[in-house]
Formats: C-alpha cells, structure tokens, sequence
C-alpha cells in the first residue's frame, strides 16, 4: 500500500482509508462485534493505516469495537472520530458547544482505548456555535496532547477560513465521487490554497458505483438508502450509464468498477484519501487494490468526456440532511 500525507500537515497514512461508519449503522444489519474486530485488523493487514470513526456510529458504539481492534496495534495506525451531535445522536440536532466538545474527547479516548485522538473532527457545523470557538477548543486540546489534528466535514469555505485562521485545519471530510462532484468548484481548490488534505467519504456512492445495484435492488428497512432520492428505483436506473461508463473503462484496465472509481480520485490529487467501508473481506481486498490501479491520462480525458454528458439524477440527502452540509 502506498502512502499519502494528508495536506501540508506532516500526517501520514495510507493512500486509502478504512470508514468504519457500515460496520454496524447506517446500511442495514449491524455486523457482530468480532466480526467487525477481525474485518479491520484485516484492513490493516492489507495495508491500511487510516481509521475513520465517529461517536455517532452507534453511537458510541462504533468508537468501541474500532479501539478494540486497534489497540493491539495503536502506534501503527491513524484513527480519526468526530463530535458535533446532541449526545452522539444524529437525530437530535446539533451541538459543538465547548463543553461538549470537551466531554466527547475524553469519553472517545476511553472507547478508542488510547491517549490520544489523531484527528478530530467536527461532524457537521454548528450555526449558533462560532467556528473560533471550536477550533480554539480543539487547540486547547491538541496543546494538552488529546488530540493530534483538527479536521472539519462538509464544510463550508467560509466556516475553512476561520477554523484554518485559528486553528491549522489537517483534513477535510466530504463527499466526493464520480457521482458528487461538487467539491471541485470552491472546495478542493481552497484545500489545495491552505494546504488542507481531502478525504472523500462514500467513494463508491453508497455502493452504486460498484455495479452491484440496480433498480430492482432492495435494501434492509433501517438502511439509510432508502431515504436518499439518488436511490429512488427510478434515480437508479437514470443513473445506470454512469456504472456502465465504469464497466467499460474496468475491462479495458483489467481492474473492478469499484477500483476505477477510488482511482480515479486518487488521480485527482497526491493529497486526496479516499475512506470506502465494506463489512466483506473480498471488497475490502478489492477496494485496496485500487491504489495499484494506474488510470491512463487517455483514461481520465474519456471519463471526464463521458461525465459532461451525464446528468445524475436525484439529490444525494433528503432535505433535512443536506440542511446541515456546506456551512
């Protein structure tokens, strides 16, 4: 596995990340604890290095079996969490209040069984909360040696400046895929200015761009698809040409959809970590051995040709959700 170091921060991890977000919230059956345990020592035994958490996975829950797997390997691996949310919990809305933000560090570190959080993000920004306040308070916390690099997801340029102005910002999480493209009008650009590294969450658009979903897929009743439009039956069978763009470049570079598609953001930048989730071992071996996949120039000129003809349908969070992103 090769390496990347996230911006002009110093931090090095592996070209691609491990989210552990799937293992067991969001997209339907939550894996059992040991399973779970045994799937992200195998990442790291494939060469991963980079862990992404959250006290809301769960919550909490998924900060604990992370700190379980990772504990017998600590100092060889980059485990990253998030605060931002009233108790952990997505649906009560939002809280970055100091306070809060102190009270999750300390309770993270205990889950995560570690002395230190290595990056620390903000989950979604907190409008009644000023953003020099949260990152002074992250900065407080990483001069107390609790956390190591402050990180910010779904940000807005606006809320960047002034954290970056107080508080040098290492990573920013968002999504970004050949499915959600946004970032590079404003954001990557402002990333590549501040010497910010990106790490793209959903990679994979939730598992469409493997080829592995089509309109007649269902998913389990808590799995958090079925409220997202992109996914309606008919969004999906819109969108199938862009999986078929895929299949055609994967044949041609004896590689998956899936790994065209984690190569094809890692050829957009030398600081870009791409962070795919998978409770499968065969898909986590196949999604690491997209940082071996070499996209041609000709390779990305016909994929970028081919997206300028394509319109993507449906909004990729129901309103509620995509409220809270780009602030």
């Amino acid at each position: 596995m090769k390496h990347r170091q996230l911006g002009k921060s110093g931090l090095d991890v592996s070209a691609i990340g491990f989210g552990c977000m799937g293992l067991n919230f969001a997209y339907g059956e939550a894996m059992d604890k040991a399973g779970a345990v045994a799937l992200i020592r195998a990442a790291f035994e494939n060469g991963v290095t980079f862990f992404d958490t959250a006290e809301a996975y769960g919550p909490f829950t998924n900060e604990e079996i992370v700190g379980e797997a990772l504990a017998p390997i600590r100092d060889q691996v980059v485990i990253a969490t998030k605060f931002g949310f009233k108790e952990g919990d997505f649906t009560a809305g939002i809280d970055s209040r100091p306070e809060r933000i102190r009270i999750v560090a300390e309770a993270a570190l205990k889950r995560l069984k570690t002395d230190r959080i290595d990056v620390f993000y903000q989950h979604r920004v907190d409008p009644s909360v000023p953003m020099e306040d949260v990152a002074g308070t992250v900065k407080e916390l990483i001069a107390e040696g609790k956390v190591k690099h402050f990180g910010l997801s779904e940000a807005g340029a606006q809320s960047i400046r002034q954290a970056h102005a107080v508080q040098p910002v290492t990573a920013l999480q968002s999504e970004y895929s050949l499915w959600w493209r946004a970032p590079e009008a404003e954001i990557l650009p402002l990333c590549e200015e501040l010497g910010i590294g990106f790490v793209p969450f959903s990679p994979l658009g939730k598992g469409f761009l493997t080829g592995k979903i089509d309109a007649k897929t269902t998913f389990a009743k808590n799995d958090y698809r079925n409220s997202v439009p992109r996914f309606s039956p008919e969004n999906r069978q819109a969108n199938e040409v862009l999986v078929e763009l895929l299949g055609s470049i994967a044949v041609a570079d004896k590689a998956t959809q899936a790994q065209v598609a984690i190569a094809w953001l890692l050829a957009q930048k030398p600081w870009i970590v791409p962070i795919p989730g998978t409770t499968k071992l065969p898909r986590l071996q196949e999604n690491v051995g997209a940082a071996a996949v070499e996209l041609t120039a000709q390779d990305l000129q016909r994929i970028d040709a081919a997206l300028a003809a394509i319109t993507v349908q449906g909004d990729r969070y129901p309103a509620h959700l995509a409220a809270r992103a780009g602030r």
